[in-house]
């Protein structure tokens, strides 16, 4: 190998590792509720580190369409993740929020070079998706995972305000 290779190789070995690129994809069933006056509920999913510090918001489901940005109102409703994170944000958050979902399944899906998934440092996590309705409750499933990811399908399951919860992580 000729000398001029060491000057472009040795560089090249130096240069940071890319982050672990893992896709992530979250399942969050709203159940029916059989209630007189029903109100779709507000729901929240992030990822917690090992000291309960948030370390990306994935989602944030709220009235948005309301004159003045009325819908931010009740979002501390959902009382941790509004302590936790909720009320450093200046909502919306591209990428992050969007309209309440009806009662059923709902997936949402993050690439590896997501900006949700870009900062995460290999280590135990834990998923927190949070749910609370006007005039009902409020809820709150947890779910740990590992990262830089192995194959994982993990759940939990809601009482009230929350269905199923699935995390499917693929490295």
């Amino acid at each position: 190998m000729k000398p001029s290779m060491f000057k472009i190789l040795i560089p090249a070995l130096t240069l940071p590792l890319p982050a672990f690129a893992a896709d992530l994809e979250l399942n969050i069933e709203i159940p029916r509720i059989n209630a007189a006056e029903y109100h779709r509920p507000y729901v929240a999913a992030w990822i917690e580190k090992a000291d309960n510090s948030v370390a990306s918001n994935l989602v944030v489901w709220y009235d948005v369409d309301m004159k003045n940005g009325e819908g931010t109102k009740w979002l501390k409703d959902m009382r941790q993740w509004w302590r936790r994170s909720g009320r450093t944000l200046s909502m919306p958050v591209d990428g992050v929020s969007g309209a309440t979902r009806p009662v059923g399944q709902h997936a949402v899906a993050f690439k590896g070079g997501a900006k949700q998934l870009a900062g995460l440092a290999p280590g135990s996590y834990t998923l927190v998706v949070e749910a609370a309705r006007e005039v009902g409750g409020r809820e709150m499933v947890t779910i740990p995972f590992e990262w830089p990811a192995k194959a994982q399908k993990l759940s939990a399951q809601g009482k009230t305000e929350l269905g199923k919860v699935g995390l499917v992580v693929k490295p």
